[in-house]
């Protein structure tokens, strides 16, 4: 008896003993109110059930996904978003130098105008050979034109990205010159790929020889041709030497990669009338009318497939 009766001394003088009394009854009374309200038990344990289901469902539905993705459209998808990426941090790059005024608006505008179409056509390889390649690489341009309707509808707004990419600064702007300009290239990419010359050329003189056509007008073109005063000799001079050195190293570029073959003791002829087209239609006093970003590369296109055709340089 001595025995048994030494564990309940000790409980007994245990210095925390009534605190621990009053948490098991706490405990106890809340384990009775629970049993008392079977329904919230229930419901309860349905929804560790639900969410523990849903969470063993998505799992598998998730590894089965990317498990039946062929080795394509992965490559595909994430050349997707390594172009979408580069091609925001460009725009975002040239705004922060533009509002901290590190450079002009109007140089900001065209060197992303110049880079934009040249990056992009440059990552064209990053895709695989599937059919469905052309469609991936087209996400780009519709996300560029999906954000510059939300802008210029004034939607949303963001003043630095219209500060780098407009003349004046008004967001409307943005539905003119830039939309058409990403409208190309959403064009080029479904309608030529990279199996033909005429997107490649008509992407080229747009970008590169429009765009340069205006950097160097704007800082040395003081002798104005005589039936287009906003034009100059030497900025059409810049955009025929630019648009034909751009497009040559293009087409040198794609044909090293094998998507066509180009017989340059002829190419470069053909090449410079194209450029001469391009050049002369971007002189004509037709802004008002419709947009460089518009005619120039229809210009380019039709010039260019008269003269090399569709899939070749030959």
């Amino acid at each position: 008896m001595a025995a048994a009766a030494r564990p309940v001394d000790v409980v007994r003088h245990f210095p925390c003993s009534s605190s621990v009394a009053a948490s098991s009854s706490l405990l106890l009374s809340r384990s009775k109110s629970r049993l008392a309200s079977p329904a919230a038990a229930a419901a309860s344990s349905m929804r560790r059930r639900l969410v523990l289901g849903v969470g063993a469902a998505a799992a598998p539905a998730v590894a089965a996904l990317a498990a039946s993705a062929t080795p394509a459209a992965l490559r595909d998808g994430a050349a997707t978003l390594l172009i979408t990426a580069g091609a925001y941090s460009l725009v975002r790059a040239f705004d922060g130098l533009t509002a901290r005024r590190l450079i002009e608006q109007n140089l900001s505008r065209k060197i992303v105008h110049v880079l934009s179409g040249v990056l992009f056509m440059s990552s064209w390889p990053l895709f695989s050979n599937s059919t469905e390649a052309r469609f991936f690489a087209a996400i780009v341009p519709l996300l560029n034109c999906i954000r510059l309707l939300t802008y210029g509808l004034r939607l949303s707004t963001d003043e630095a990205l219209v500060k780098s990419v407009t003349r004046e600064g008004k967001p409307e702007e943005l539905l003119r010159g830039p939309l058409y300009y990403v409208i190309v290239l959403l064009v080029s990419v479904l309608v030529f790929w990279r199996q033909s010359p005429i997107g490649i050329v008509s992407l080229s003189m747009m970008s590169g020889g429009d765009g340069f056509a205006d950097i160097v007008g704007r800082r040395y073109g003081s002798a104005k041709l005589p039936f287009n005063e906003n034009k100059s000799w030497i900025g059409s001079i810049s955009m025929f030497i630019s648009g034909f050195l751009l497009s040559a190293l293009m087409l040198f570029y794609f044909s090293c990669l094998g998507y066509f073959t180009v017989c340059w003791d002829l190419a470069l002829g053909k090449l410079a009338l194209v450029a001469l087209a391009a050049t002369v239609v971007e002189c004509i006093p037709v802004n008002d009318v419709v947009d460089d970003n518009i005619s120039v590369p229809l210009a380019t296109m039709l010039a260019a497939y008269l003269l090399f055709g569709y899939s070749s340089c030959c």
